[in-house]
C-alpha cells in the first residue's frame, strides 16, 4: 500500500468535507420542498387560490435551488468516488446516513406531490362541473342596449 503525502490527505479531506456540506444543503432543500408541498396541500383543500399561487411560486424557487445543488453534487460525488477517500469510518457513515435520509425525503416528496396532483385534479373537475351547471340568467332576453329606437332619416334644411 502506498503512502499518501500530506497534500493528498488534505485534498481528500477537503473533498469529503465539501461533499458532506453539499449533501446537507440538498437535504435541507428537500425538507423545505416537502414543507412547501404540505402547505400547498392545505391551500388546495381550503380552496385558497392566492396562497396556492404563492406556494407554487415558492415551490419553483426551491426546485431551482435543488437543481443548482444537484449540478454541483454530481461532479463532487464523482470526485469523492474517484479519490477513493479512505476517511474515518465516522465520516463515511455520516455521508451514508445523509444519503439514506435524502432517499427517504425524495420518496416522501414524490408521495406528497402525487397527493397534491390528485387533489388538484378533483378540484379542477369540480370547478368544471360548476361552470357547466351555471346558467346565464339573461340568456334569451333582449338587451336594453340592443333595442332599436326610432331615429330620424331625413334632415330638413331651410335656407
Amino acid at each position: 500500500m502506498e503512502e499518501l503525502t500530506q497534500q493528498e490527505i488534505d485534498e481528500r479531506v477537503a473533498i469529503l468535507k465539501r461533499f458532506r456540506t453539499l449533501l446537507v444543503q440538498q437535504r435541507d432543500k428537500f425538507r423545505e420542498y416537502l414543507t412547501v408541498l404540505e402547505k400547498q396541500q392545505e391551500s388546495i383543500t381550503a380552496e385558497d387560490t392566492e396562497s396556492l399561487l404563492a406556494h407554487t411560486e415558492l415551490e419553483q424557487q426551491v426546485v431551482a435551488g435543488i437543481t443548482n445543488i444537484q449540478k454541483v453534487l454530481v461532479p463532487m460525488s464523482e470526485m469523492y468516488a474517484s479519490a477513493n477517500v479512505p476517511a474515518q469510518q465516522q465520516e463515511n457513515s455520516s455521508i451514508e446516513s445523509i444519503r439514506t435520509e435524502l432517499s427517504n425525503l425524495q420518496s416522501q416528496i414524490l408521495v406528497q406531490n402525487e397527493k397534491n396532483r390528485e387533489l388538484l385534479r378533483i378540484h379542477i373537475s369540480q370547478v368544471r362541473t360548476q361552470m357547466q351547471q351555471f346558467t346565464n340568467p339573461y340568456k334569451g332576453k333582449r338587451s336594453v342596449y340592443a333595442q332599436k329606437n326610432a331615429v330620424g332619416n331625413f334632415v330638413e334644411i331651410e335656407a
